[in-house]
């Protein structure tokens, strides 16, 4: 399974990115030593994974510690190594849509579904919810319709202010 990989670390309120090899991985734990190598000052470091047009993972590390993954849907890791290497640790349970006060969500919306039943997401859907990104809308991301792995990894970098750096590591 092809992959693309790449890292966007936040430093004194400037967003740098660069490519990210996962070659060879063998465990979760060289994962994050490798984000953290991008920019090891850095006070959060994200790195996103696109799968063969199919699936994609972010991670997130603060300060170099505690990296939280999740995945558009948990099929990755049964059909790939890096994907089975990257979601071993994860205790799959079906994520929960919590609505809090502050997300934009018509009360029209609450019937509706956040993810694509097709979609399986796992991991922690709140991960970028400090960014300004919550859980719901990260899972709706999950099943949108005509999305490729690159279209959410804009959409999420441009939602957390890190879409310039993106944009250039992508043309370059």
């Amino acid at each position: 399974m092809a992959h693309t990989a790449f890292a966007v670390a936040r430093t004194d309120g400037a967003w740098i990115a660069d490519l990210l090899d996962l070659a060879g991985l063998s465990e979760l734990d060289e994962a994050a030593e490798r984000i953290r190598d991008i920019e090891p000052d850095a006070d959060l470091s994200l790195a996103f994974v696109e799968a063969d047009d199919q699936y994609w993972v972010v991670m997130r590390l603060d300060n170099g510690n505690d990296l939280r993954v999740f995945c558009s849907d948990a099929a990755f890791a049964a059909e790939s190594r890096l994907g089975a290497v990257l979601l071993a640790e994860l205790d799959y349970t079906p994520p929960e849509i919590l609505i809090d006060a502050d997300d934009d969500v018509a009360d029209d919306d609450l019937d509706e579904p956040a993810v694509d039943p097709d979609a399986d997401p796992i991991g922690d859907a709140e991960l970028l919810a400090d960014l300004g990104l919550p859980a719901r809308r990260l899972l709706e991301l999950c099943g949108r319709d005509g999305m490729l792995p690159a279209d959410v990894t804009a959409e999420v970098c441009h939602a957390i202010g890190a879409g310039d750096g993106f944009e250039e590591l992508r043309e370059a």
